[in-house]
Parts: structure tokens; C-alpha cells; sequence
């Protein structure tokens, strides 16, 4: 049975969704006061923390940021803000997911089962270095990148990157003038399927960019193609 403490402080919909994922074979913790829940989390280890966003004494959001840094399993924000702001951002602070509770019971439940399966097989949420293949570092004008040592340079200055930021680079250039789209980075990246509504690959390319000094409006280094996904363009960097 896995065990999920859901921080929620409407009575009724905390008793309601406990009582449908028991009989699922979940055992839900309820947390009405977000000041309380990473006490509750780090105290009950959880398979997963499900998480309204607006909260007494401590938002969702923030609870999500601080619970990231010292706990590594899913969390997902079950609210009933229907923002794509809010989407990125609580991807952003470390959210698995993000849902709203007009969601139907049987799909909640399926997601929640998929964020388990996942952290089972992945749990510490980190792509395994060893696999990356031990090319030679690739460049692109003013671009450097070495997989070896995990390195990126722009024009000599040393680019910090995430794992899974430098992941996501590393599939991008060494597929430089194609296009992927979301289902092919998230397959390749963390062996899921794009569901149609995560957000993860949109937020991450957003951050690359920045990183990469890339324009945010007008983006030329990593382009969107509509409709279709993001393309690596090997000939914008020589300046």
C-alpha cells in the first residue's frame, strides 16, 4: 500500500479524495495547515505528497520549494487555480505534476500512480551519467559542450547547468537542425510519454534559454516550430 499525505484544509474535499484513493489501495495522510505539512512529510515518508497550493499559515508553492531540498520523492499540486502561470511556476519550485480538482477521480488516481512508478524506478529523480555516451566535446561557433566532464562554454565563459538541464542540451545539439518535440525529449530524457499537459520540457527550454543568453521573445539559438516542438540551431552561435 502506498502511503500519501495530501495537505489540503477543506475538510470536505480532503475526506473525499482520501476516501476514494483508500479504496484504491493508497493510504492517505490528511494535513489541514501548510506551517505543518513538512514536519508531517519528513516525519511519515511518504510515497508522495499531494498539495493544495492555497493554504493556512504556509502556501503550497512554497512548501513545494522548501520540501525539494531535503526530500526527493513526487510532489504533485492538486488545486483548483486554472493558471498556466502557476503551472510553470510550481514546476519551477519542483512540482512532479500539476492538477486541478475538477480532474476526474479515476484520472487522479492514474497520474498519482504514475508519479509512484516513476519515482520507483528513478528515485532520486536524476538521470544516470552513465547514460550519456563518452563522445568528444561538440561545438557550435562560440559553443562548447563536453559531455565527458559535463562542461558548457560561451564564448569561454563556463555556463552552469542542472543535470537535467545539460541533459536537455546535450539531446538538443546532437540533434542540432531537427526538430523534437515534446514526446520524443521527454522518451529520451525520462523514459515517459508526453501526456498532453506536462509542462516540464516548456519550463526547461525556457531556462536553457536564459542560460544561453538566447532571446526570450524572439528566440534564434533554440526556436519553437509551432505546433511541432523546439529545434537547435547550429549555425546561431558565432557571436
Amino acid at each position: 500500500m502506498n502511503k500519501i499525505v495530501f495537505v489540503e484544509d477543506d475538510p470536505e474535499v480532503g475526506s473525499l479524495i482520501a476516501a476514494y484513493l483508500g479504496k484504491h489501495d493508497m493510504d492517505v495522510i490528511v494535513e489541514p495547515r501548510g506551517d505543518r505539512a513538512e514536519e508531517v512529510v519528513l516525519r511519515e515518508k511518504p510515497d508522495l505528497v499531494l498539495l493544495d497550493i492555497m493554504l493556512p499559515g504556509k502556501d503550497g508553492m512554497t512548501i513545494c520549494r522548501d520540501l525539494r531540498a531535503q526530500w526527493q520523492g513526487p510532489i504533485v499540486l492538486l488545486t483548483s487555480l486554472d493558471s498556466d502561470m502557476n503551472h510553470i511556476l510550481s514546476l519551477e519550485m519542483g512540482a512532479s505534476d500539476y492538477i486541478l480538482k475538477t480532474t476526474p477521480p479515476a484520472v487522479l488516481l492514474a497520474r498519482l500512480r504514475l508519479h509512484l512508478r516513476q519515482h520507483i524506478a528513478n528515485p532520486t529523480g536524476e538521470k544516470p551519467v552513465t547514460g550519456l555516451t563518452p563522445h568528444k566535446a561538440i561545438r557550435f561557433g562560440t559553443l562548447s559542450i563536453d559531455p565527458v566532464n559535463r562542461q558548457v562554454l560561451l564564448s569561454g565563459v563556463n555556463v552552469t547547468l542542472s543535470t537535467a538541464d545539460f541533459d536537455l542540451l546535450w539531446e538538443l545539439a546532437t540533434h542540432a537542425g531537427q526538430i523534437m518535440d515534446r514526446d520524443a525529449l521527454l522518451k529520451n530524457l525520462r523514459g515517459v510519454t508526453y501526456d498532453g499537459m506536462d509542462r516540464s520540457v516548456d519550463v526547461a527550454i525556457s531556462r536553457l534559454r536564459k542560460k544561453l543568453l538566447d532571446s526570450a521573445t524572439e528566440p534564434y539559438r533554440i526556436k519553437t516550430v509551432r505546433n511541432k516542438g523546439y529545434l537547435f540551431a547550429p549555425h546561431a552561435w558565432d557571436n
